[in-house]
């Protein structure tokens, strides 16, 4: 029995070098990782570069690692390993569900992987951070540079005159490492701080405290008596404290769920700027996050801001938040208090005076006296917000004047703590003040304020009105003339602030409406899901601070004056006119809407296979109908944003719009063929229907001229299919000649094809004749060859024998000629002197019948060699 062949595989190919040898990136292209273990022992920080040689995002991310390693390489040590190969350790004992992955070692903490852009800036950027995790920061104006930037900073103060390093030095700059490896934006700034008169600047008196400084909110102090003081939590603790402002959005590319995620959150602010993350100072990000700042400053005051003059200058985003024990005095002295939270109330008209009403401003306050661990930060919740409600409007009465020129003030006791209660601020206002309160000067302006205290008495002095209106209270204060400041707080249309990146992420900004051509890449546009709409801020306008701020006032009132952005169609080009007009968003008003005539209008899409199959439908349509009333139009919905009363879930679908009424659009019945007539009775009907007025003399008149018009275009519309039909009778004529002179050629050609075939029989015939002839010739000349072997064999022999006989004839002619010397024969001589005459006799007569037959034999042959040729 055969057995089945086994399957022939060759073997791979031995990899190769990845990285040329000049490179500074040491290449392991099989993927030797015990050897790369061994050479980060030799280093302090160590970059792996796990590569797929057939990867292209490998491919196009070596160039930018070649980079970084050029400039960097006398500081880190750069690896690459190929994790491909699977003889290699590398492929067995790691298993990556992408290419490339960038692991950085710092000394024995890691591996930390980067996920960010790849692109040198950024990754340099990253390895920078893990090369010096902490900022050291030993003097004032390195404190303020710390405090001044965007990013969260969490700091550490640390007394240096231990050996080899201070108690808890090591778990601080651990955990900065673990903030690299959570968060590999690496948002958050961790600092040092090695002088005593510098730490005191922020309230830090003892070794090993640790200080997050937040902006807008209250800044925090590591809680060591209820956490234990390990990397891991110090880490933890300051990533959910942090404050995050504006956001750093980068997507990697690939499917996710980054964006989408982010824009349910609710309506996103989104700023694209030219970034680069190398550079020392970033004026436009400068301004941009000031104006986050001011936009989120809802708990902070501004006598807190007077208070920070003394560390420097005030434009710092460092001077809107400290630590609030180093300011309390001051915030008692102006009677400040923090809200985590505030409600809008209206009250209702009780009254005939329709134009006044009474606005209070609720807000959920702590007491002064007794102060909360600052690790357990009352956040804003229903409850609170369900009992603040309760109390207030079981004494509204208590606010309610017809005409006030103060501000009523009131606190009430929590239900459910002590040391909370509820502060409501009110007074009357005109109603066109309600919409929204945009203007510089806010409604609780007042030279005059009147506090009465309900169920705490002894706060009577803490009571004060909604924080953001609090600057009549402290107007011998500097008070910024920013009117935004805390917007986000005063308006249920609360902007998310991100950034992107536009060297990377242009296409975005693109998609959202921005010009391919303009040399400068920054763009900002309002996206809100909830509402479906997006908003654009005019390319035209410089990207600065107030420019930013407008655009958030305008989209934060109630109503705003922002024109909606809708995406085009950028392929749609009118070179020539078409009989079906192609719409677009920007003329779908002047062509549809606002046009004089009669609109039919089909909704279409590039997949829409049936869609297709109408084309020719709506051409013959719009060729009957006359254009003077008629327009035969189309939109692709795919390619254009439509108002939510136009959309469509069901394509194709038909619209007439009316000339005398647009907004009475009526759809094609999706129970009726789209079919020519039907197309015409549908439009005709509804293009015949007229307002309720009767029909005058005048209008009976544009009816006849609208008719005799239809009459007119469609007996030329007749005229010109008569001409149609007799072209066409022509070109059958002509077709049907070519069709009878192409059958005869077709004849012919069948006929030569016929004896074309007999030819072909007998030159077959022929040629097996010819090949039978040839094989036989070819066998006697193979037997002639034979003989003629045999033959040279024969004669090969006799030469042979012959030269031995003239060998034997010499001997013996030797012989006879000793005889004559011989004087005295014997007898027995005699005797065989005859014996030897009678053997030459015979040996001669044998000679010449053998050369006789040698003579016979070779006529023999030239005989035969005549016959063969």
């Amino acid at each position: 029995s055969c057995s089945r062949a086994k399957d022939v595989t060759m073997p791979a190919k031995l990899p190769g070098n990845f990285f040329s040898a000049r490179s500074p990136v040491i290449d392991l292209f099989r993927g030797q990782l015990d050897y790369a273990d061994h050479l980060r022992q030799d280093s302090d920080v160590v970059l792996y570069f796990f590569y797929a040689p057939w990867c292209g995002q490998s491919i196009a991310a070596r160039e930018e690692i070649e980079h970084v390693a050029t400039r960097l390489s006398d500081q880190v040590l750069f690896v690459a390993v190929n994790c491909w190969w699977n003889q290699g350790k590398c492929r067995k004992q790691k298993h990556f569900f992408y290419f490339p992955v960038i692991h950085l070692y710092h000394r024995s903490f890691g591996p930390i992987e980067y996920k960010g852009p790849m692109s040198a800036v950024y990754i340099e950027k990253f390895v920078r951070r893990v090369m010096t995790p902490l900022l050291y920061i030993s003097s004032r104006s390195k404190l303020l540079d710390f405090l001044s930037n965007y990013e969260p900073g969490v700091l550490g103060y640390f007394e240096f005159n231990a050996s080899p390093q201070p108690p808890g030095y090591l778990t601080f700059f651990t955990s900065a490492l673990h903030s690299l490896k959570k968060d590999y934006l690496g948002t958050v700034r961790f600092g040092v701080i090695t002088a005593k008169h510098v730490a005191e600047e922020i309230s830090l008196v003892h070794s090993g405290s640790v200080y997050l400084h937040r902006h807008v909110n209250t800044s925090l102090i590591y809680p060591n008596d209820i956490m234990n003081y390990t990397a891991e939590n110090i880490c933890k603790w300051a990533l959910e404290n942090r404050e995050m402002l504006i956001r750093w959005l980068r997507p990697h590319g690939g499917k996710s769920l980054l964006l989408n995620n982010e824009l349910k959150k609710g309506p996103a602010l989104l700023i694209f700027i030219p970034y680069n993350p190398l550079a020392e100072v970033h004026p436009l990000l400068d301004e941009i996050t000031k104006v986050a700042l001011e936009y989120h400053n809802c708990n902070k005051s501004q006598a807190e801001k007077t208070a920070l003059h003394d560390l420097g200058d005030t434009d710092s985003p460092a001077f809107d938040s400290s630590d609030p024990d180093a300011y309390m005095e001051l915030s008692e002295t102006v009677s400040i208090t923090k809200y985590p939270c505030c409600n809008t109330v209206v009250l209702p008209q009780w009254h005939s005076i329709s134009r006044t009403h009474n606005v209070c401003e609720l807000c959920i306050n702590q007491t002064v006296g007794v102060k909360p661990n600052k690790v357990h930060v009352p956040h804003c919740n229903f409850v609170e917000i369900e009992a603040a409600l309760d109390s207030f409007y079981l004494q509204e009465h208590t606010f309610f004047q017809v005409i006030s020129n103060t501000i009523e003030c009131s606190n009430f006791l929590s239900f459910y703590s002590p040391f909370s209660y509820y502060t409501a601020c009110c007074r009357t206002v005109n109603r066109h003040f309600l919409g929204f309160i945009s203007s510089e000067k806010t409604i609780f302006q007042t030279p005059k304020v009147a506090f009465s205290s309900h169920g705490k008495k002894d706060n009577t002095q803490h009571s004060i009105p909604h924080i953001e209106d609090r600057n009549c209270f402290i107007s011998d204060l500097h008070i910024s003339s920013t009117n935004i400041t805390g917007l986000s707080c005063r308006t249920n249309k609360t902007l998310n602030l991100y950034l992107l990146d536009s060297n990377l992420f242009w296409i975005y900004a693109e998609r959202l409406g921005a010009s391919r051509s303009t040399h400068l890449k920054e763009f900002a546009a309002i996206v809100d899901l909830k509402e479906e709409v997006h908003y654009v801020l005019d390319q035209n306008q410089s990207l600065v601070g107030s420019t930013l701020e407008n655009f958030i006032k305008n989209f934060s009132i109630l109503y705003s004056p922002l024109k909606r952005h809708l995406v085009d169609d950028p392929s749609v080009h009118f070179r020539e006119p078409h009989v079906i007009t192609e719409v677009m968003t920007t003329t779908f008003r002047e062509t549809v809407l606002l046009s004089e005539k009669n609109v039919l209008l089909l909704y279409y899409a590039q997949w829409c296979g049936f869609c297709a199959s109408l084309n020719h439908i709506f051409i013959q349509l719009a060729r009957l109908l006359p254009p003077d009333n008629f327009t035969v139009a189309r939109i692709d919905v795919t390619r254009n944003d439509l108002p939510w009363e136009l959309m469509t879930d069901r394509l194709p679908t038909i619209l007439f719009f009316p000339h005398w009424r647009k907004e009475q659009s009526v759809k094609f019945p999706e129970d009726f063929p789209v079919s020519l007539p039907n197309l015409l009775k549908f439009i005709l009907h509804h293009s015949s229907l007229s307002s309720s007025e009767p029909c005058t003399k005048e209008c009976l008149h544009k009816e006849t001229v609208l008719q005799q018009g239809h009459i007119s275009h469609l007996e030329r519309e007749i005229q010109k299919l008569r001409s149609e039909i007799s072209a066409l009778h022509q070109a059958h004529d002509q077709l049907e000649a070519q069709l009878s002179a192409a059958r005869r050629e077709e004849h012919r050609l069948h006929q030569q094809k016929h004896v074309l075939e007999k030819q072909h029989k007998i030159l077959q015939l022929h040629s097996d004749q010819l090949q039978a002839t040839y094989d036989q010739k070819n066998q006697e000349l193979l037997e002639m060859a034979e003989k003629l072997q045999e033959l040279a064999d024969a004669s090969e022999n006799l030469l042979k024998e012959n030269t031995l006989l003239r060998i034997l004839v010499a001997s013996r002619e030797g012989k006879l000629q000793s005889k004559d010397d011989i004087k005295e024969s014997l007898q027995s001589e005699q005797t065989l002197s005859e014996e030897n005459d009678i053997l030459v006799s015979t040996a001669t007569a044998t000679l010449e019948e053998r050369e006789t037959g040698n003579i016979d034999t070779t006529e023999t042959e030239h005989s035969s060699g005549n016959r063969t040729e």
